[in-house]
């Protein structure tokens, strides 16, 4: 037992600085999520949209699932919510009330992404996990207002290890892990044809893709290259010997892999998380170089805000102090084990449902069981370009006939309808919450989307274009099949819904 503790300790240690660095980087990507989603404020998330509440709770609702973004579905209501994400994400970002403003970003966080989950994608599972965990993580003692007025904590700290490192990082190897269990088509395992179909899809396509797509042997080696970084990489975390060493080629190698795929894919934000993940497990000696950065400039923000705080406060002090008393039969020690217990269960509960998931293929869990990972979102499921790579490629028209008889493509910002495909099938998509429903729009089993789309498409551009109104609006998707080896399968042209201007 005591060679298993020291094992534990070892390879499940980090530097609070680095968890702290870690923080600062979700708090932004949080904000920056935030500002995207707020310019499609009416559009994902008010009754006026394209889901508005009733469709829904008719269609994506999970009877386990909370959100405060469906008590209203006007925008304004959503508006208060976002500002309040905002607000409890900056403090996170400065490190003040550390724990308080994790939990509530993380309560903020479910309730946005369990009002639209047509929209979500796989960093949005990863970034909601990282919050959930850091919920047990001291990653306010550094570079953070709650360290500089609390003046206790050594310039260099000593390394931390707990339950919750250890799930933390163990969440970051679930990961990868189990989207290569779930890939398990030949295209990953033994044809390695799996980049060279997901090059293939023009919606995702980046310049760096554009350059590497036409050489076949380099894309199996590249595919082969993913599906083993992801599979075997994260097994050196569990080396117990140069665990610095080995901790860095961890971190080096899979920001490698994002920017990689960052420059070959539109992935969104995913990139970004990827990298927010891996900051926490920076060793102490790339932390005392970020310390001379960070931590002088996190000083003089306190400083600028302590100083506002004196010039604004109120001439008559009142002060508001709520504690929290536990009872006496919860000392210390107890409470730490009563929280080291409560996060190794959440852990078992996890990995449970991964190995559920893309081993047992849902036969592990039975649905009684699955009110916990539903009901608090610790469900999760690494299906990145898993278990093949979609291969119905192509591009959307918005063919809308106006009053005057003209043809027109609302996808084109109004130019002549015709179905050749644009230079740039990924410039039609105004961010990738588009682009994710825009794939989920596809699949038969989502056809309750489309004419909540179509009509919305069609309200927004007769309200921007009164001088010249829709009158009927058909959203044609030009499907172009992927097929193996280079060839070139004709588009076909799919009507997916059509819709009118009511008189």
């Amino acid at each position: 037992m005591h060679s298993l503790l020291l094992y534990f300790k070892k390879i499940f240690t980090v530097d609070l600085r680095a968890l702290a660095f870690m923080r600062i980087w979700i708090a932004g990507i949080i904000i920056t999520d935030l500002a995207i989603r707020a310019t499609d404020l009416e559009a994902h998330y008010s009754n006026m949209g394209v889901l508005p509440l009733h469709v829904m709770f008719q269609h994506t609702w999970d009877p386990f699932y909370f959100s405060l973004h469906t008590l209203s579905g006007l925008w304004q209501v959503q508006a208060f919510l976002f500002l309040l994400a905002a607000g409890a994400a900056f403090c996170l970002l400065l490190g003040y009330k550390t724990r308080a403003a994790t939990i509530i970003s993380w309560v903020l966080l479910v309730s946005l992404q369990n009002r639209n989950t047509l929209i979500s994608q796989g960093g949005d599972d990863l970034l909601r996990m990282l919050l959930f965990w850091a919920i047990f993580l001291p990653w306010g003692k550094y570079y953070s207002v709650d360290a500089i007025r609390s003046k206790k904590n050594a310039p260099r700290p000593a390394p931390y290890v707990s339950v919750a490192t250890a799930a933390y990082i163990l969440q970051v190897c679930f990961m990868y892990i189990f989207t290569a269990f779930i890939k398990t088509s030949p295209e990953w395992r033994t044809e390695g044809t799996a980049l060279y179909y997901a090059l293939s899809l023009d919606q995702v396509l980046m310049p760096m893709g554009h350059l590497i797509y036409p050489y076949p042997v380099l894309l199996k080696y590249l595919t082969h290259l993913t599906f083993y970084t992801e599979l075997l990489l994260p097994l050196v975390l569990f080396i117990p010997v140069y665990t610095t060493f080995f901790r860095l080629v961890f971190v080096g190698v899979l920001a490698s892999f994002h920017v990689g795929i960052s420059l070959t894919l539109f992935v969104g934000l995913f990139y970004l998380i990827n990298f927010a993940s891996l900051a926490g497990m920076l060793p102490a000696k790339t932390m005392d170089w970020v310390d001379t950065k960070v931590l002088p400039l996190y000083s003089r923000i306190y400083l600028r805000l302590k100083e506002m705080h004196v010039r604004l406060r109120n001439p008559v002090p009142v002060s508001v102090e709520v504690k929290f008393i536990p009872p006496t039969w919860l000392t210390n020690s107890r409470r730490l084990v009563l929280r080291e217990a409560t996060v190794l269960f959440f852990l078992a509960y996890v990995l449970w449902w991964n190995l559920d998931v893309a081993v047992f293929k849902g036969n592990a869990m039975s649905p009684s069981n699955r009110w916990i990972g539903t009901f608090l979102r610790i469900d999760q499921y690494w299906g990145m370009f898993a278990p093949a790579v979609f291969k119905d490629d192509g591009w959307y028209i918005l063919e809308g006939t106006t009053n005057q008889n003209r043809v027109v493509d609302l996808n084109q910002k109004g130019r002549v309808a015709n179905y050749a495909k644009p230079p740039s099938v990924m410039a039609l998509f105004k961010n990738d919450r588009w682009r994710k429903y825009s794939e989920n729009y596809l699949f038969v089993h989502n056809s309750f989307m489309r004419p909540y789309y179509c009509n919305y498409m069609l309200r927004i551009w007769n309200e921007n274009h009164p001088e010249e109104p829709v009158t009927n609006l058909e959203v044609i998707y030009m499907k172009e099949v992927t097929l193996p080896d280079y060839q070139v399968s004709p588009p076909t042209r799919e009507v997916l819904c059509a819709c009118a201007l009511t008189p």
